[in-house]
């Protein structure tokens, strides 16, 4: 497949494993200069390698679920054409025993994440007329997790700022879209 990416750079968020990485494998792949994400240079690092020479790949340590971290990948890479926004965290936990500071850390990780990327981002996109905002949401959006009711609302969250950023691209060639995988082994 030709997807058309080459000289196009792209950023996956929380990309050292798993749907991330997957993600960053193909679009490199398919000719994008991909930089992965990761909180530590060692994960990031041990990622890189993972995808091997035949591809252009690059890393960005950061802990994206604070606006310092998010400032950092702003700093390193102030282009961009292809943003996804996968960084996301779970816990299986009753309601009752889920605090306010656990609600916070789960919407700074999971939601504030992909807008203070994509605020970073977007207006580039629409200047140059070209660009791809992605959020990896999850099922858990539509069909909250009894066991996981502070994450599935995050989820529900990031489908409702994609549609959002959508209808700021009208008429443009930018476009902003949500996934929502189910379960995944990896």
């Amino acid at each position: 497949m030709n997807l058309e990416l080459k000289g196009k750079k792209a950023f996956v968020s929380g990309s050292t494993a798993g749907i991330g990485l997957a993600i960053a494998s193909r679009l490199a792949q398919e000719g994008a200069e991909v930089w992965l994400n990761g909180r530590t240079q060692n994960r990031v690092e041990q990622a890189i390698a993972q995808l091997g020479k035949d591809v252009t790949v690059h890393g960005i340590a950061a802990d994206l679920g604070t606006a310092a971290g998010c400032a950092e990948v702003v700093r390193q890479l102030p282009r961009l054409d292809i943003l996804v926004n996968n960084v996301g965290i779970f816990e299986p936990k009753p309601f009752e025993k889920i605090s306010d500071a656990e609600w916070e850390k789960f919407f700074a990780v999971n939601v504030l994440s992909g807008v203070r990327l994509s605020r970073a981002y977007l207006a580039g996109m629409k200047e140059q007329d070209w660009g791809r905002i992605v959020f990896i949401s999850s099922e858990s959006a539509l069909q909250i997790p009894a066991e996981m009711i502070h994450y599935g609302t995050t989820k529900t969250a990031q489908l409702a700022i994609a549609r959002g950023l959508a209808e700021t691209c009208a008429g443009t060639k930018v476009t902003v879209n949500s996934v929502l995988p189910g379960p995944t082994a990896s």
